[in-house]
């Protein structure tokens, strides 16, 4: 990374968005036999109730169904071996990625079965992640996130009345962080699927898992928003539309479940807001609608095969709205539409707004993203927007896989931003304003890739050129970075900022 200029920038205070606990594999089986776990769920013998809302609010009936169905998850990693410095007894940890950028050398994190130091002053450390997980079926299919098992050597499982067990990882999908883990055994306690759809803000929920490597927590709050994307899946194409709470969620509670107060399961327990590691008020699961997609997948093909409409999209905010001449400030603007993809056989075109999906409202893209995600290929979609300001069209679309969309100047775009690891959005009128430029592209989302890697570019900087080439669309951003051979110069500027910021790097 290059930093020739570099004036005046002012360090802001944040909330870091964590994943609470860090920590792929794939095993592909015979769709004609496919099975679908909530249909096992209704077969299988579970006790369930109904619960009324007059009077007290009482968490017992949630608490008493869920925990049995919450597991406990010790994955091994690998021994690491660090050098000791100066004849130190408590060596620095090489930490996995994100832990050690939240946590680094904190003792409390540190979870280690230490060995004597060798000759040359190293130790061997096998590292010891504690986490959470779901029984979905009583013969032992178990869902948990991606960030608690990835990469571990060994997996195990421990039930809530102390039975232990090896599990195997059945599969795993990085880009909505869910993996699925069977273990041998029958007639476990599961928790039933519930509809995250129905969910509504301000309804009683209750979390259980093991934070700090205490089993069996149960702690209760409200849901606080829903389809919420917090940037914290790091990988380009990642789904992100959590339900937000602020039951207590700590270290140790990813993979655990999200209950309603009649028990059943709304989503899992993935990330914390928190500017200390621990939690401060507000805590993030993945809605079930997403679970139950992936984990039938994962248990049926080893992979998740989705569904694609082929367009690239947006929040529509207040200036947007204003820009294109519409009534209304939220919803979905499509910015792109590739040619021969879903949504344009069905008619969709760039510059619409789309405002619901199967009869279900599209506030905001990471909605969108996730209604979308649970179907497969093949499948239909009614596409309900708005084009030219106020005419509404409801469209059908027949999602395909991602191999059947040809290359196209859209398609090379999205590889070019890939192998950068960005996503770029062109400045509207209120953007020229607060960063004092006639032009530029904003960068809204950074993900691991070549800016990333080279440079310490930060989201919501808005190029303005590229090797002295102004750029104000994507397509000129592209072509000015194919046309150059070697190395790449961006220009621009940070909102409130007066200095002109430059990166460097190689293409």
């Amino acid at each position: 990374m290059t930093t020739l200029n570099k004036m005046n920038f002012k360090n802001n205070r944040f909330y870091l968005l964590i994943i609470i606990l860090v920590f792929q594999g794939c095993q592909a089986q015979d769709k004609k036999n496919e099975k679908d776990i909530e249909t096992i769920q209704n077969n299988a013998t579970a006790t369930t109730s109904k619960v009324s809302y007059t009077g007290i609010v009482d968490f017992r009936n949630a608490a008493r169904l869920a925990t049995p169905g919450v597991v406990n998850i010790k994955c091994t990693f690998k021994s690491q071996r660090q050098q000791l410095e100066n004849g130190d007894q408590t060596p620095f940890y090489n930490l996995p990625d994100p832990l050690k950028e939240f946590f680094g050398d904190d003792p409390f994190f540190r979870q280690f079965k230490l060995e004597t130091p060798n000759s040359q002053g190293y130790q061997s450390m096998p590292l010891i992640g504690s986490a959470s997980g779901v029984i979905l079926t009583e013969d032992g299919y178990i869902v948990t996130n991606n960030h608690v098992v990835k990469g571990a050597s060994e997996i195990n499982i421990t039930l809530s009345d102390g039975r232990s067990y090896e599990a195997k990882l059945i599969g795993a999908d990085p880009l909505t962080d869910l993996a699925l883990l069977k273990i041998e055994e029958k007639k476990l306690s599961f928790i039933r699927f519930g509809e995250s759809d129905d969910i509504e803000v301000g309804e009683w929920v209750v979390a259980v898992g093991n934070p700090f490597n205490l089993a069996s927590t149960v702690t209760a709050g409200i849901v606080s928003a829903k389809a919420r994307n917090i940037n914290i899946l790091r990988d380009q194409g990642a789904i992100e539309s959590f339900i937000q709470t602020d039951a207590a969620v700590n270290p140790g509670n990813s993979g655990g479940a999200l209950v309603t107060l009649e028990g059943k399961l709304i989503g899992i327990n993935t990330a914390i807001a928190t500017p200390t590691g621990v939690y401060a008020g507000y805590a993030f699961a993945i809605p079930v609608d997403i679970v139950k997609k992936v984990t039938n997948d994962l248990m049926n093909y080893g992979l998740v095969e989705r569904g694609v409409l082929g367009i690239s999209i947006r929040d529509l905010n207040s200036s947007l709205a204003k820009e294109i001449k519409i009534d209304r400030a939220n919803g979905v603007y499509v910015d792109d539409v590739i040619a021969n993809g879903a949504a344009a056989i069905a008619g969709v075109k760039a510059k619409d707004v789309i405002i619901g999906i199967d009869d279900i409202e599209t506030v905001t893209a990471s909605k969108l993203q996730e209604i979308v995600m649970r179907k497969r290929p093949g499948e239909k979609v009614k596409i309900s927007l708005i084009r030219n300001g106020n005419e509404k069209k409801e469209l059908t679309a027949t999602l395909q896989k991602p191999t059947e969309i040809s290359s196209t100047p859209l398609i090379e775009t999205s590889e070019l931003l890939k192998e950068l690891g960005v996503d770029l959005v062109e400045i509207n009128a209120q953007d020229r304003k607060n960063y004092n430029v006639k032009n530029g592209l904003k960068v809204i989302k950074l993900y691991d890739g070549k800016l990333k890697s080279n440079t310490d570019i930060k989201e919501g900087f808005v190029i303005t050129s590229v090797n002295r080439k102004p750029v104000n669309t994507v397509k000129a951003f592209v072509e000015a970075v194919r046309a150059q051979q070697g190395g790449i110069m961006l220009e621009g500027k940070y909102a409130g900022d007066s200095a002109i910021y430059y990166y460097a790097f190689g293409i």
